[in-house]
């Protein structure tokens, strides 16, 4: 099925984020089977992503209240479905966030802390397109969490490219330092 006959909207050129916005809530013709996909838009590309499982949404709760109990003031974390605007084509829904401010609406700028947790239908494209795209645009601390091993693996912006900082198992713990120091244990998140 194409994008105008799913969505009833067909986008000339690449996606802006105000046209990410004027899509409609529902499909043209819903056929009742199975959630609606999420969207989220890399460089002008429209990407259709599928609901997280149970899961996945419980480790990330776990994990955003890890982050929001050791946010020092002036900092905030934030857990999806709310997403952030990095520039006019590209806008993602981190399923955890840092951000300086708590926004009205949407976050707009370069969260300090993005943090994706893995589902088999995102795992290359977390991996890869996001992991590219949030270094580009100076995301200083990238964070991917897999469910399923209870992994960690983290990453910090230096001169522009990313660098591992840590890769941590179930049993480990790990005291990041950057957006704050926060001690996490992926293990503990199933706890």
């Amino acid at each position: 099925m194409t994008l105008e006959a799913e969505l009833g909207w067909a986008p000339r050129g690449p996606v802006t984020v105000a046209d990410l916005f004027e899509l409609p809530d529902e499909p043209a013709e819903p056929d009742g089977e199975g959630p609606t996909p999420r969207y989220e838009l890399i460089d002008g590309m429209l990407i259709a992503l599928a609901p997280a499982d149970l899961r996945h949404v419980y480790i990330a709760s776990r994990l955003w209240q890890v982050l929001n109990d050791a946010a020092p003031p002036g900092l905030w974390a934030l857990q999806g479905p709310g997403g952030a605007i990095i520039d006019d084509v590209t806008w993602v829904e981190p399923d955890v966030f840092v951000t300086p401010r708590v926004p009205d609406r949407y976050f707009e700028g370069v969260p300090l802390l993005t943090v994706e947790v893995l589902s088999p239908s995102n795992r290359l494209y977390d991996l890869t397109t996001k992991f590219s795209r949030y270094e580009r645009a100076g995301v200083p601390s990238y964070w991917i969490l897999d469910p399923t091993e209870l992994r960690l693996v983290a990453w910090e912006l230096r001169r522009g490219r990313y660098v591992e900082v840590a890769d941590v198992g179930a049993d480990q713990a790990w005291t990041a330092t950057a957006p704050f120091e926060v001690t996490v244990r992926p293990g503990a998140l199933l706890d």
